[in-house]
């Protein structure tokens, strides 16, 4: 597969599209994505190992999520500061050392140290590996370089149950950390030699205010999320997500005003970025909570053993793998407001479909209508993953980056905990069928109807949305990355990266 001709940027280092550099951003994502729910699976062993109660060992999945979603933030302005070739190469090994901590911890409080440190690793991996990608990727090859990134986020919530439980069960749960060493130093090594150096910005001032805002915020609303599906009767969760919301709403009104903001908010002034924070966060939500809620159906529902639950689970990763190589030219074919459409249709219909499913219902259409769902998902994936840069300036890449990473990792919090809050309002419900599987209906029901809130969305996109990336046979291709955002640079312009359009004067 061959890589786009290169173009020099203002740092003199030649800067192309290559697939080499995506598939490794891509593996290192798959680990991290893995990582956050693989632990489910052994908490049991865990528990046994430290002489603890298994509620007490989801601490260690709290302490990593949390810490990933609130790390984000800040990715996109280490990238800036100190280059993020070495931001990247740092999250790499920030996150396998912390692997070799878990593997060796001893008691449940160095476990979860070891794992927040493993988050701190992971909040930089993602963002800053999807910057180093769409820096030095032309728009006409977007939509081939955001299909590497996709996968991950697709098949990692679909693989942990399966990669968890073998470990544990013919291994031990130390293997699910130890796996990670060879493939981190793998990774390292590659990212030395496929990530292109740049410098940094040493002028490039931190708001600290925006950031102790929003770092608040997001903390306080997955806080809030953990706590909705874990306690749901306590007031706790309302609390903390209400002041999890208000402190982004500060957040917001303070980076409108100040000088050097964290993120450049005039990102969500692009419609089809914004399209990604509305319909896409919904698409997202009820996607998410699918790998949770079926496994749930399938053993408490039906009866079924894990490792049936497992396998037939993992028809969803047959569609997501089975339609990808499609992916690219049906959106090129057909534009990616109709593919929107029709992805969030179609997966509001199989979500349906899924309400209706019995122990009786032949295996085979089961499975069918689950390899079904996973095609679907995975269009919708590509199309969100693709459209939400289509229309974003060179100068406001990292902004929306990291924006849009942090509302991903809210997003899939959310599918998990309104999953869970749903199987609890239908268990019980004197309106609803009470036979096991009834809640778990109910559930898929109401995501359903959710779904459709992300049709009714994408039905207001613009009809060309996104055409320059879309549109086949695109000439004179421009990189969306900063280092190639201007043509000519002077002398001057060549000392140090161009300063993005966050440090622009107050807004009036």
């Amino acid at each position: 597969m061959a890589a786009s001709a290169p173009d020099n940027g203002p740092d003199g280092i030649r800067h192309a599209w290559s697939p080499r550099l995506a598939l490794l951003v891509a593996a290192t994502f798959f680990m991290e994505f893995l990582d956050g729910t693989v632990l489910t699976t052994a908490i049991p062993n865990i528990s046994a190992d430290f002489r603890v109660p298994a509620a007490d060992v989801n601490i260690t999945m709290t302490a990593y999520l949390l810490t990933v979603a609130v790390g984000i933030p800040i990715s996109g302005w280490l990238a800036e500061r100190f280059g993020a070739r070495r931001i990247f190469c740092l999250a790499i090994a920030v996150f396998t050392v912390a692997s070799l901590a878990c593997s060796l911890s001893q008691d449940l409080a160095t476990l979860t140290l070891s794992r927040i440190a493993q988050g701190a690793g992971g909040a930089m991996m993602v963002p800053v590996g999807t910057l180093l990608v769409l820096r030095g990727t032309p728009k006409s090859e977007l939509l081939r370089a955001t299909a590497f990134l996709v996968w991950p986020g697709l098949l990692a919530p679909v693989l942990a149950p399966l990669v968890g439980g073998a470990l544990t069960t013919y291994l031990s749960w130390h293997w699910i950390f130890l796996i990670n060493l060879p493939l981190g130093l793998a990774a390292f090594l590659a990212a030395l030699r496929l990530v292109p150096r740049s410098a940094g910005d040493p002028g490039r001032r931190l708001d600290w205010p925006g950031l102790f805002l929003t770092t608040v915020g997001v903390g306080a609303l997955v806080v809030g999320l953990e706590l909705a599906s874990a306690h749901p009767n306590t007031p706790w969760a309302g609390i903390s997500a209400a002041s999890g919301a208000a402190s982004l709403a500060a957040a917001v009104l303070w980076m409108r005003r100040t000088r050097n903001p964290l993120f450049n908010l005039d990102v969500f002034r692009t419609r089809t970025f914004r399209a990604m924070a509305t319909g896409g966060f919904v698409y997202r939500l009820t996607i998410s909570s699918v790998p949770f809620l079926l496994p749930l159906m399938f053993q408490a529902g039906f009866g079924w053993s894990p490792i049936h639950a497992g396998i037939m689970v993992a028809a969803v990763f047959i569609g997501n793998i089975g339609i990808k190589p499609a992916t690219t030219p049906l959106i090129r074919r057909f534009g990616f407001k109709a593919m929107l459409v029709f992805a969030s249709l179609a997966s509001a219909a199989t979500f349906a479909a899924c309400a209706l499913l019995t122990p009786e219902t032949p295996q085979a259409v089961m499975f069918a209508l689950l390899v079904c769902s996973g095609a679907f998902r995975s269009i919708g994936f590509s199309a969100y993953a693709s459209v939400q840069y289509a229309d974003i300036v060179p100068a406001q890449l990292t902004s929306a980056n990291t924006v849009s990473a942090t509302l991903v990792q809210l997003a899939t919090g959310a599918g998990i905990a309104v999953g869970a809050l749903l199987i609890r309002i239908f268990d019980g419900l004197a309106a609803f069928p009470q036979d096991p599987a009834g809640p778990f209906r109910g559930a898929f029901l109401v995501m359903a109807a959710l779904m459709l809130a992300s049709t009714v969305d994408s039905l207001f996109l613009p009809r060309h949305a996104g055409a320059e990336v879309s549109r086949p046979g695109v000439n004179n291709p421009v990189p969306i990355g900063p280092e190639v955002s201007r043509p000519g640079p002077g002398p001057a312009e060549e000392q140090l990266p161009p300063r993005p359009a966050e440090e622009r004067g107050p807004r009036p």
